[in-house]
């Protein structure tokens, strides 16, 4: 009944399933398309009804942006809340005001998965640092080390080189090493970290006899770096939450370990990156897990871990556990960070390469809209109103990420090039660019309190890093109509058509390098 669930494409169904979930890979690309198309048609031949249409959107644009910067500033403020709040005297306070508590908090495991493919000895060492920092019992801290076989002898010895180094810090220590070329999967993050889990229950769990349901799982890239205070915060959200075994915990993502050094479009990307996920956290309703996320092992267990089978995994397995337990479960924003890497590459040409390229896989996570269709339709449970709710978030979700930035920067001037003698005549064509730079120089005004709140999460600046840097931190958001269009657009735009191509023309897992200068 539920073997729709582990479904990576439509060439793992057949019959008539199989092409219904091919029209839904197309859906994304095929909407996208007809808007642009359709954009560029109508200015040519209905310049006028474009015009109007234009500066609609133009309003919307403007409206949506004074809506998510309020989100953006309250996320901010919680977070600078949550960053000084003591949570080990909270979660005290909590068990003692009620009798009602689901689990003793020195009961509580915490097993952290690491994967890494050929990242650096300096990359690994650093993430285990941030784990030996935590204010957690190192005894009920249960690590997973989990390289992957392609890579080569380089990363077994420095898995080695790691347990050698970290092995008697912790409860457990554990290197996994994820064999290539399994049936049925994709390399990548997902495929090693679903086998890691599999390994971890009967290397560690099954060996120190640990009850599933006192053990908080966190799936981290390997450059991340947490805030001491994570784990509290992580078992105060799983004590305190209405059901903790239908969630997923989400911190935010803060690209902050080599922000200084990074080129100026890595950094805005990166910002607006975490930006997005911020303003997401004021919309739990919207969030689904990203990048590095936490759940519960019992919850894993019962979907199966991670798919294996696809690029998207950090995403795809919260809508694994809605389908799974037929719309009951969610998404419990933490507010509160972990550090991680901006993309940077030995030069600026491939750091943009990288940029673009990380983009283009971050947006790949359209392939969980057919996904996610093809269930809502095969899953009979969930609510209508749910199935509605989910499926045009996801939907416009992407359709805006491909269109909105080439609407606003590029099209909106095309009925003045393409709508002819006639339409050029009209006051409307002598108003339509200035009531389009006056709008949208107001929606920019925006940038300005993004540029603070930018520099207010900026680490300590490095020694060696003058202090005009600081200069280019806050004038870097000029060009954000750029790399909204560069590194956001094109590649959504891309990911979308690949999709609806199918074939040869699906993204594969690609590892982004971690390089620090």
């Amino acid at each position: 009944m539920n073997d729709y669930l582990k479904i990576g494409s439509a060439a793992d169904l057949s019959g008539k399933d199989r092409i219904l979930y091919r029209a839904l890979e197309i859906l994304p690309g095929f909407l996208s398309w007809t808007t642009i198309l359709g954009v560029i048609f109508l200015s040519w031949q209905k310049p006028i009804w474009i015009a109007f249409f234009i500066i609609t959107f133009d309003i919307y644009w403007l409206i949506k942006t004074v809506f998510l910067s309020v989100h953006l500033r309250a996320n901010w403020k919680r977070m600078k809340k949550n960053l000084n709040t003591d949570w080990k005297e909270k979660i005290q306070n909590v068990r003692l005001s009620t009798a009602d508590y689901r689990l003793p908090l020195p009961e509580i495991w915490q097993l952290v998965i690491l994967p890494f493919y050929k990242e650096s000895f300096e990359v690994i060492k650093t993430s285990l640092e941030g784990l030996l920092k935590a204010k957690w019992p190192k005894e009920k801290m249960l690590i997973v080390l989990a390289y992957e076989e392609r890579a080569g002898e380089e990363a077994r010895t420095a898995a080695k080189l790691m347990e050698k180094k970290y092995k008697n810090k912790f409860g457990f220590f554990l290197l996994t090493c994820h064999p290539q070329n399994l049936a049925g999967e994709i390399p990548g993050k997902g495929s090693n970290i679903s086998w890691a889990a599999e390994q971890a229950k009967k290397e560690i769990i099954g060996r120190l006899q640990i009850d599933p349901e006192k053990i908080l799982v966190s799936a981290f890239d390997i450059d991340t770096i947490i805030y001491p205070q994570y784990f509290l915060i992580l078992a105060y959200n799983f004590l305190t939450v209405k059901n903790p075994y239908r969630s997923s915990y989400q911190p935010v993502p803060l690209y902050n370990n080599n922000i200084w050094t990074a080129h100026f479009f890595s950094r805005v990307v990166a910002t607006s990156g975490t930006f997005w996920q911020m303003m997401q956290q004021e919309r739990p309703e919207r969030l689904a897990t990203f990048s590095s996320h936490s759940m519960t092992f019992k919850t894993l267990r019962e979907i199966g871990f991670w798919q294996k089978n696809i690029v998207s995994e950090d995403s795809r397995v919260f809508w694994n556990s809605l389908l799974y337990y037929n719309g009951d479960y969610k998404v419990k924003p933490l507010s509160y960070p972990v550090s991680m890497d901006a993309n940077i590459g030995k030069n600026f040409w491939q750091t943009a390469k990288n940029v673009y390229r990380q983009q283009r896989r971050w947006c790949w996570g359209v392939e969980n809209i057919p996904y996610l269709l093809f269930g809502f339709i095969k899953n009979k449970k969930i609510p209508l109103r749910k199935k509605l709710w989910f499926s045009f978030i996801q939907i416009e979700g992407f359709w805006s990420l491909a269109t909105n930035p080439l609407l606003i920067f590029l099209l909106g001037w095309l009925p003045l090039f393409l709508g002819g003698q006639e339409f050029n005549a009209t006051l409307l064509s002598y108003n339509l660019p200035r009531m389009t730079r006056n709008l949208m120089n107001l929606a920019m005004l925006g940038l300005v309190g993004s540029a603070i709140i930018s520099t207010a999460l900026l680490p300590p600046r490095p020694k060696y890093i003058k202090k005009w840097r600081y200069i280019s931190m806050i004038g870097q958001w000029i060009f954000i109509p750029f790399t909204i269009m560069i590194f956001g657009a094109i590649p959504g735009l891309e990911a979308q058509t690949r999709l609806a191509l199918g074939g040869r023309f699906r993204l594969g897992f690609w590892v982004t390098p971690k390089y620090r200068s």
